[in-house]
C-alpha cells in the first residue's frame, strides 16, 4: 500500500522545515529508521528517519522547499501492506460495466495528466519568470508530466536563455528567407550581444539555509532597534601570557589555546556581574537569566551556525576550550542537533579571525546584545607617563537591544570586560 511520508516535527516549537538533501530516490528500498532527507529547521541540519521498511515511489517535496510540519513530503510502497482483493471473478455483466468505467476513467485521467501539467508550484512560476522559461514546452519530470523545480534548474544550469530557447529560435529561422541576410545578421549581433551580457553575471539558488539566515536577520533588524559601542582593550599580557603556556597546553589537553576562551571568560564574568545583559524582551516585560547559555557564531562552508555553550558559567578556560572545540568540530560537520543550537542567553562572535578590526554585528534575537572580538593587532599606544609604547590591541564591538538596555548598563559590562582582559596574569588559566 503506498503510504504518506510527512515533515515530522523536530523540535517544540518547529511548525516548518526545509528539505537541503534528499538521500532517496524513487525505486529506493529503504528500512524503518533509514535517513531520508537532510532537513533544516532553525540552523540546524536534522536527518528524517523512515518510519516503515517498503520502497520510495515518488518524492514530493523539492530540495530547498520549505514545507510545514504535517505536509507529504513523499510517497512510500510499504512492505507488507496490500489492498485486499475480492476472491471471486466478476460477472459478463459486472465485467462489462468494469470495462465501461474503466473507459471512462482512462478518458479522465488523460484530461487530468494535461490539467495537472498546467500547475506549477511558486517556485516553478517564480524561476519560470526570472529567467524567462515558458513553461509549456518545458517536459517535466514530475507526476503526470508536472514541471519541477529541478526540471528548470537543470535548464538553467545547460545556460538557458530566452535567447538560446531552440524552438523559438527555429520558429524565428523559418520565418526568415534566404534572402534576409541583413535582418539576419541584426539578430546575430543582438544574441551575440546578450549572451555577452549574460556571461558577466553568475546566478547562484538561494539554499535552504541561506534562507533561514536571511529571515533571522530581518526579523532581529525590524523588531530590535539595534545600538552600538566599541571599547579598545590592550591585551599585551595575555598576548605574553599565551604565548608561554600555549605549547603546554597542546601537549597536555590535546587541542590548540586559541585567544577566544580568554575572551569567553571574561564575557561570561561580565554576565555575572551585570545580569541585565544577559536577559530577553518578552514583550510585556524582561526576562534575566540566572544561568549562562553562551552561543558561539561558528561561521562553515555551509552558512553560519550558532551552537550554544550550556551552562558556560559553571566552566574555567580549559573547559571553555574543550567544549568550543566540539562544537566547532560539530557545526564544520553538520553533526549538530537541535539541543545544540537552543537556549542561548548571549552570543559571542569571533570576527577577528577573518581580519576585522570593526563590524555591527545583528542580535541573534530574542537576545538582548551580541558581543564581536575584533582582530588584535599591533600599533602605538600612549600610556599613561606619555610615553608611547608598541602594544596589542584589539576592538570589542557590541550591538544591543535598545528596548532592553541602555548605554550606562552596557557601558559598565564593556569596562568590566576589559579590566579582566587587561589583568590576566598566571592564575588565569584556572579561572
Amino acid at each position: 500500500m503506498v503510504t504518506e511520508i510527512t515533515m515530522p516535527q523536530l523540535g517544540e516549537s518547529v511548525t516548518e522545515g526545509t528539505i537541503t538533501k534528499w538521500l532517496v530516490k524513487p525505486g529506493d528500498k529503504v528500512n524503518k529508521y533509514d535517513p531520508l532527507a537532510e532537513v533544516m529547521t532553525d540552523k540546524v541540519n536534522a536527518e528524517v528517519p523512515s518510519s516503515y521498511t517498503g520502497v520510495i515511489k515518488e518524492l514530493i517535496a523539492q530540495e530547498d522547499e520549505k514545507i510545514d510540519v504535517g505536509k507529504v513530503i513523499c510517497y512510500m510502497e510499504v512492505e507488507g501492506q496490500t489492498v485486499k482483493q475480492e476472491e471471486d471473478s466478476p460477472s459478463s455483466e459486472d465485467k462489462k460495466t468494469s470495462d465501461a468505467v474503466q473507459e471512462q476513467t482512462s478518458s479522465l485521467q488523460e484530461v487530468e495528466d494535461s490539467s495537472h501539467k498546467k500547475r506549477y508550484s511558486p517556485a516553478v512560476l517564480r524561476l519560470s519568470q526570472e529567467h524567462g522559461i515558458d513553461l509549456t514546452e518545458v517536459n517535466g519530470s514530475g507526476k503526470g508530466g508536472r514541471v519541477t523545480r529541478k526540471d528548470l534548474l537543470a535548464l538553467i544550469e545547460k545556460g538557458f536563455t530566452p535567447e538560446s530557447n531552440e524552438i523559438s529560435e527555429s520558429s524565428t529561422a523559418a520565418k526568415l528567407s534566404a534572402k534576409d541576410s541583413v535582418a539576419d545578421a541584426e539578430i546575430s549581433n543582438y544574441k551575440k550581444s546578450a549572451t555577452s551580457s549574460d556571461d558577466r553575471v553568475i546566478e547562484v539558488p538561494v539554499s535552504g539555509v541561506r534562507k533561514t539566515i536571511a529571515e533571522n536577520m530581518v526579523k532581529s533588524k525590524h523588531e530590535a532597534p539595534h545600538a552600538w559601542m566599541m571599547i579598545e582593550v590592550d591585551v599585551t599580557n595575555l598576548v605574553r601570557y599565551r604565548e608561554k603556556i600555549k605549547g603546554d597546553f597542546l601537549k597536555n589537553e590535546g587541542i590548540k589555546l586559541t585567544f577566544l576562551p580568554f575572551f569567553m571568560k571574561a564575557t561570561i564574568d561580565a554576565l555575572k556581574k551585570y545580569p541585565e545583559v544577559n536577559s530577553k524582551w518578552a514583550g510585556d516585560k524582561i526576562i534575566q537569566y540566572k544561568d549562562v547559555h553562551l552561543s558561539m557564531a561558528v561561521a562553515t562552508d555551509n552558512g553560519l551556525f550558532v551552537p550554544v555553550i550550556k551552562h558556560a558559567d559553571e566552566k574555567n578556560i580549559k573547559g571553555l576550550a574543550r567544549e568550543l572545540n566540539d562544537i566547532a568540530k560539530k557545526a564544520r560537520n553538520n553533526l549538530l542537533k537541535q539541543e545544540d543550537v537552543q537556549d542561548g542567553t548571549f552570543t559571542l562572535n569571533n570576527t577577528g579571525s577573518f581580519g576585522s578590526i570593526q563590524s555591527q554585528p545583528i542580535i541573534n534575537s530574542p537576545q538582548a546584545a551580541i558581543l564581536s572580538v575584533e582582530s588584535i593587532v599591533k600599533r602605538p599606544v600612549v600610556l599613561e607617563n606619555d610615553a608611547i609604547a608598541i602594544r596589542h590591541m584589539v576592538n570589542l564591538c557590541m550591538s544591543l537591544d535598545h528596548r532592553v538596555l541602555d548605554g550606562l548598563i552596557s557601558g559598565k559590562f564593556m569596562g568590566h570586560i576589559k579590566y579582566v582582559l587587561e589583568n590576566m596574569n598566571e592564575n588565569t588559566l584556572n579561572m
